[in-house]
Parts: C-alpha cells; sequence; structure tokens
C-alpha cells in the first residue's frame, strides 16, 4: 500500500485480523520483513499501552510535575537544531504560498472581449504573476539548500548560548511515576476480579473509583492484632456483591497494614455476607 502527499510517497505493509465476531482489524507498519503473527502481536501489545498512558492521565495524573527544580543536560545528549526548525517553517509556508500563486495564476483567464486595452492589461497581470511565482521559486531553492546544509540535530554542547536549556529534574517524576504503575497493575488486578461480577465487566474501573472516594471506617484492635476498613454501601446491590467478593480476595492474601503488625480486614457494611 502506498500514500502520496506533498510531494512524499511512503509504502507501508497493511495486515488484517479476523476477528471472531466478522471485524476485521487493519494493522499498518512499515516493517517489511517481520511475520505478521510478530507484527500483529507487537501492535496490539502497543495499543495496550497507548491504552495504559490514556488512563494513567486522566486518573493517575501521570503528566502531572512532580517539582518544579531543573537540571544540566548531558553535553553529548543530542537535541533539534533550532536552526533546522526556523527553516522547515520558513519553507513550509513559501511551499504554501506558491502553491496559492501557482493556482490563482492557472486560474486567470481573459473571459472578455478582445479589446488591446483589456488585453494588453491582462497579459500585464499575467506577467507580474509569473515574476512572482519565478522570484518564489528562486527564495524556495535556496532555502531549501540552506536546509540541506544545516544538520537536523546537534549535541547541547554546540548549541549557540541564547538557545541552551535546562530540562526538568527526573528524579522525583521516576519515583511517582514507579508508584503509579504500580498502583495501575494493582487495579488491573481488582478490576479482573471484579469484572466478572457486574453486567458490564468494563465498568469495573469505575467501580474501583467509586470505592476510593467512598468513606469509610477504620477500626483497630491491637488486641486482636487487626486493622478493619469497614467501607460504606455503594448506590446499587450489584455494586455491593461485587465489593463483597473483591474483599474477600484481598482478605485472603492476609496482608499487614506497613509499620504495623496489623493484619488487614477489608468489610462492607456491618454484616460480610447478605
Amino acid at each position: 500500500m502506498t500514500y502520496r502527499w506533498s510531494g512524499w510517497t511512503l509504502t507501508v505493509r497493511e495486515i488484517r485480523k479476523l476477528c471472531h465476531t466478522g471485524r476485521q482489524v487493519a494493522l499498518i507498519s512499515t516493517d517489511y520483513q517481520s511475520g505478521i503473527g510478530l507484527l500483529a502481536a507487537t501492535l496490539f501489545a502497543r495499543w495496550s499501552q497507548e491504552n495504559f498512558f490514556k488512563y494513567a492521565r486522566e486518573h493517575f495524573a501521570l503528566d502531572r510535575l512532580a517539582d518544579y527544580q531543573t537540571e544540566q543536560i548531558p553535553d553529548t545528549a543530542r537535541v533539534v537544531n533550532p536552526a533546522r526548525r526556523t527553516l522547515d517553517g520558513q519553507v513550509r509556508s513559501l511551499t504554501s504560498k506558491l502553491s496559492r500563486r501557482l493556482a490563482q495564476f492557472g486560474a486567470l483567464n481573459l473571459n472578455e472581449t478582445i479589446d488591446p486595452v483589456k488585453v494588453d492589461a491582462f497579459v500585464a497581470k499575467k506577467a507580474a504573476a509569473h515574476d512572482e511565482i519565478e522570484h518564489l521559486q528562486d527564495e524556495l531553492k535556496t532555502l531549501k539548500e540552506q536546509r540541506k546544509e544545516t544538520p537536523s540535530h546537534l549535541d547541547i554542547k554546540d548549541l549557540p548560548e541564547e538557545n541552551r536549556f535546562r530540562r526538568l529534574s527526573t528524579h522525583s517524576k521516576q519515583l511517582l511515576d514507579t508508584l503509579k504503575m504500580i498502583a495501575y497493575r494493582a487495579e488491573t488486578a481488582m478490576a479482573n476480579v471484579l469484572a466478572p461480577l457486574l453486567a458490564r465487566p468494563d465498568e469495573a474501573r469505575s467501580l474501583l473509583r467509586a470505592i476510593y472516594t467512598t468513606e469509610a471506617d477504620l477500626l483497630p484492635d491491637a488486641q486482636a492484632g487487626t486493622l478493619t476498613v469497614r467501607l460504606h454501601h455503594m448506590a446499587h446491590g450489584v455494586s455491593d456483591r461485587a465489593v463483597r467478593k473483591l474483599c474477600d480476595e484481598l482478605n485472603s492474601t492476609e496482608t499487614v497494614f506497613p509499620r504495623s503488625n496489623l493484619r488487614l480486614i477489608l468489610q462492607l457494611g456491618t454484616s460480610q455476607n447478605p
């Protein structure tokens, strides 16, 4: 399969997966050698990653700044050359302008009667448009030659002093992002427990988010060595049954609350089962 736009040509490989429902999923790749099974698995895995980032941005504040500290960028780090970026913008702008002038030039027609005065005016207008197009073409050619001679990337140490910059500190964010990914995996495990118990399995994460924000009573019992977390009832009976099942699953792990010897017991309402 070949795509063409703005003078560029890109040939890609299309693989189709036939689902059990009869629906076909098109997979597009520029890898022309790998087997279709490997490509399909890789692309579907990529979709899973994109779903994670979409959900994490919405509900785990993945893009939120951890702090406002900055740090030096290593001198050998490769960055986009600002001069090349400027030339790219100028080339795109001039190409667009030239395309409009060419379209206007092609649309110039003499639709009136053959009159020497009108013909002379039309020819002068046509000549002026032609001269402008030639000037734009020469200017575009010069810009493209300059762009060709300008590297697209530079080492940070080779940037002009006024274009150098620092980056946001990554240490705190990497730690927080790791914790968020662990939280996401834990939520995924809980969602897998809830999904079979709900009429719509895709609502499992919504129910979990409701649990996170619901009120709860904390009942420590030092003598029994337990910490009971008593959740308040959900809005629907179906949700209550699913949450009780989740509580049973989590209680079976016999997790001890951090920095204590109290075993966690999760409970919905005052009774264990309906």
